[in-house]
C-alpha cells in the first residue's frame, strides 16, 4: 500500500527539537536517541531506516553522499536521504516541509535531497 506521506528518521547529529515541530504537524518522526540506535555507524542508521520504511535527515554530507552512491551502485534500495544544512531548528523544518507536503513516499524512495 503506498503512503502519502513519507516518515522521518532523524540521525543523532540534527536537534531533537526538529522531531518535536515535525511531530507538532501531524508527522511521524523518530530520532536515533529514540530507537536507541546512538553511536552506531552511518551505515547502521541508513540500514535502520530502510529497515523501518523511513526517510533518514542529517546534517552528514559527505558520508551519506557515499553511502546513497553505494546503495545505488549495488541496486539496493532506501526510502529517501535527506541532508539538512546546519541551520536553527525551525528553519530545517520549515525547509523540510516543502518536500514532506510536495513529494509522496513512493517518490522520496532512493532519492538524495538537500535541503
Amino acid at each position: 500500500m503506498s503512503r502519502v506521506f513519507f516518515e522521518i528518521y532523524i540521525d543523532e547529529d540534527v536537534s531533537v527539537l526538529v522531531a518535536d515541530l515535525l511531530r507538532a504537524r501531524g508527522f511521524v518522526t523518530i530520532t536515533t536517541q529514540e530507537s536507541e540506535q546512538s553511536g552506531c555507524s552511518d551505515l547502521e542508521q541508513l540500514e535502520y531506516a530502510v529497515r523501518e520504511g523511513k526517510a533518514l535527515l542529517t546534517h552528514n554530507r559527505a558520508d551519506f553522499e557515499s553511502l546513497a552512491q553505494k546503495y545505488f551502485s549495488k541496486g539496493q534500495t532506501h526510502h529517501g536521504i535527506i541532508i539538512a544544512v546546519r541551520r536553527p531548528p525551525h528553519e530545517i523544518v520549515r525547509r523540510l516541509l516543502t518536500i514532506l507536503n510536495q513529494v509522496t513516499a513512493d517518490e522520496m524512495e532512493n532519492q538524495l535531497r538537500y535541503i
